[in-house]
């Protein structure tokens, strides 16, 4: 079962399931997740769509083998427009897919996110650091919600028993992205193919680094199938300026936007990069997706998501 199933990450990780051989149930309230994204696997009599909020109490019936909670706005646009949706799901939905998991027997899977981390004072961030987060910033409702969600996680495994994983995924890219999505790549895209100013917030200096989508769907399999219920960094190395990507972006487009800046939103973080030294030791994960082939295979996307024909 997969929460967020019609997400972006959650839809690939569906499809990826149903090709090692899995009976997949994908659930999801359709608020930033689209049944476009699932639509290929609607005749696989193996998968199901339910339209539900996790944040209210949900029963499946047979047999669950593994519950993946990966159900979560989690673009920075949708941070003022749902924030107490955003809260919900991280606790309440995060507390509902454990029961979940307890009642079958099920191992559980989170998918938490590298702004448990905040703006981080440690570079780059490995999962022993506790994070230096705002709680009561525009940012809160995503990262607390997180962190709670890690919490409730730790704490059915430890008085439950609940077989948990926790995986904290850096920023992530690829086809089935919104286009409307708000973070750095689908921005920059857009901008870039409709001719429009590539925005670059701050001076630009900020990092990202930046994993294609079918190595991060490895890695969380990786995630589900290792034996350690401890936090599990993925994410890539390859840690890159906005202002460099807006460049790269603008060369692999062959897009001649200018590149303007705008004022740095509060709270965003100056610095991300994950140490994945425990995902490579203990899972024997690591991307394998360079920054080039997976904006190529993005830009490929964004074209017919856009409908731009040059």
């Amino acid at each position: 079962m997969v929460s967020g199933g019609a997400g972006f990450i959650g839809s690939h990780l569906c499809t990826r399931l149903l090709e090692r051989g899995h009976e997949v149930v994908a659930i999801d309230n359709l608020v930033t997740g689209s049944v476009a994204n699932v639509r290929h696997l609607r005749s696989d009599p193996a998968f199901t769509l339910i339209e539900h909020d996790v944040s209210q109490p949900i029963q499946i019936e047979g047999e669950v083998d593994y519950v993946l909670h990966f159900a979560s706005p989690a673009s920075p646009i949708d941070f003022p427009s749902m924030p107490i949706q955003i809260v919900k799901v991280g606790t309440l939905g995060t507390y509902h897919m454990l029961g979940l998991a307890l009642a079958k027997g099920a191992r559980f899977l989170l998918a938490s996110t590298s702004e448990v981390y905040g703006d981080p004072l440690v570079h780059p961030q490995p999962e022993s650091y506790w994070g230096n987060v705002n709680p009561i910033g525009p940012r809160g409702c995503y990262d607390e919600a997180k962190r709670c969600a890690e919490a409730f996680t730790m704490a059915y495994n430890r008085a439950h028993g609940v077989d948990t994983r926790i995986m904290r995924i850096f920023n992530t890219y690829g086809p089935l992205m919104r286009t409307d999505d708000g973070r750095v790549i689908p921005n920059y895209f857009r901008q870039a193919l409709t001719g429009a100013p590539i925005t670059v917030y701050g001076d630009g200096t900020q990092t990202r680094s930046l994993c294609y989508v079918d190595d991060l769907v490895t890695g969380a399999l990786a995630v589900l199938d290792g034996p350690d219920p401890r936090p599990v960094n993925i994410g890539a190395q390859d840690e890159v300026t906005m202002l460099e990507l807006a460049q790269i972006i603008k060369r692999v487009a062959g897009s001649s936007s200018e590149i303007v800046f705008r004022p740095l939103p509060e709270d965003d973080p100056k610095q991300r990069r994950p140490d994945t030294t425990r995902a490579r030791e203990v899972l024997g994960w690591e991307p394998t997706v360079s920054m080039e082939d997976g904006l190529a295979r993005t830009l490929e996307y964004f074209k017919t998501a856009l409908s731009v024909t040059r």
